[in-house]
């Protein structure tokens, strides 16, 4: 399983883009997310309301401790950086490893801690860049793309693809 940490969620200023890593985090295949930093149970619930009505598995989670997170973790942990080892040079490696993985992303900066607990310290470029895109291009290459065909159980509503128009079907429960 895959779960991502968020450190140093701010109530204030990352709201939208902290449900918005949840969002992501769910849809391109990882199975929880944590956050630390100030605790938000208006996220943490809009987060729950889209796993409620859209499907799961997923679970959200917040820990004010995000070194706990990390310490109590059995398995790899990926710290996603500009500073670290391009995705593509460690990818194969990476996916090699049958362990669980834990991917560290921050909202502000991210404590030298992390680069040390880290197995990989992992960029997708080597430019500054948002933690949410690089999120997405991580999970991606790690699923190869599967991950985008994925069915989520207990889903009440479902979309239906077309060219022009939106078509949401609501499933029977």
């Amino acid at each position: 399983m895959i779960t991502v940490l968020r450190l140093g969620h701010r109530r204030v200023r990352d709201a939208r883009i902290s449900t918005h890593v949840g969002l992501v985090a769910r849809a391109f295949g990882a199975g929880k997310i944590i956050y630390s930093g100030e605790k938000d149970e208006k996220m943490i619930k809009s987060v729950e309301r889209v796993v409620e009505n859209w499907g799961g598995p997923f679970s959200v989670a917040y820990e004010k401790n995000w070194r706990n997170v990390i310490q109590e973790f059995k398995g790899d942990v990926l710290n996603l950086t500009m500073y670290g080892e391009h995705i593509d040079k460690v990818v194969f490696e990476i996916r090699r490893s049958r362990k669980d993985k834990l991917i560290i992303i921050g909202s502000q900066k991210v404590p030298k801690e992390a680069y040390e607990y880290a197995t990989w310290n992992v960029a997708i470029g080597n430019q500054p860049h948002s933690e949410l895109s690089a999120l997405c291009m991580l999970l991606d290459r790690l699923f190869e793309g599967k991950e985008l065909k994925r069915r989520f159980s207990a889903a009440r509503l479902k979309i239906m693809p077309q060219q022009r128009g939106k078509k949401v079907i609501r499933l029977s429960e």
